[in-house]
């Protein structure tokens, strides 16, 4: 199998996994399992943010949610800690998940283990490719899950939330914000996160 043909199996091959998420969502007039829809969202930002991103960057991205919904975060407690109790676990399930599949598709161990770092943001604030995933991320965030936040949180604690998406964010990522299609008092909250 070549190199390209690899790719595209271990793509198809997570994209597989993303299509049983038996949430549905609406995105850009599409109608798509959620995580499969994120995941495709997340690879096309990797590509705007980073048109040479190596084959583990690209991995990373499809895969960064990969499963999601097998734990909900009602698995675990209310609060902060739970919250990023519950992000660990997904992280290091994601990463299971991929390295499972990327090596049924015979790629090296070494590429194995950057795909999960990735996944699992080693080497945030450091690491170039970790950096891009995390804006690519962040983007797929504000594009489709921010409006509905708004109606559940309220806009204060929306707020909130949106710095802090845009303070994990780099230059270059927070430069694509505007190309977002979101609905003007949305963009208008990001804006004022920005300032």
């Amino acid at each position: 199998m070549t190199a390209p043909d690899r790719l595209r199996a271990a793509l198809d091959a997570i994209d597989a996994a993303n299509a049983d998420d038996p949430v549905r969502v609406v995105v850009r007039g599409r109608s798509l399992p959620k995580e499969l829809a994120h995941a495709e969202l997340a690879s096309e930002w990797v590509r705007a943010l980073c048109p040479d991103a190596s084959e583990e960057l690209r991995l990373a991205a499809r895969a960064h949610h990969i499963r999601r919904w097998e734990i909900p975060r009602s698995a675990h407690p209310e609060g902060r800690a739970g919250y990023h109790r519950w992000r660990r676990e997904l992280q290091t399930r994601h990463a299971e998940h991929v390295g499972r599949i990327l090596s049924a598709h015979g790629y090296p161990a070494d590429a194995i283990a950057r795909v999960q770092a990735i996944v699992r943001k080693q080497g945030l604030g450091t690491d170039f490719e970790v950096q891009v995933f995390e804006d690519a991320l962040c983007l797929v965030f504000l594009e489709t899950q921010l409006h509905e936040l708004r109606e559940r949180l309220g806009d204060e604690k929306l707020a909130d939330v949106t710095r802090k998406t845009v303070a994990k964010m780099s230059a270059a990522g927070l430069a694509r914000v505007r190309e977002l299609p979101l609905a003007a008092d949305d963009l208008a909250l990001i804006e004022r996160a920005l300032d």
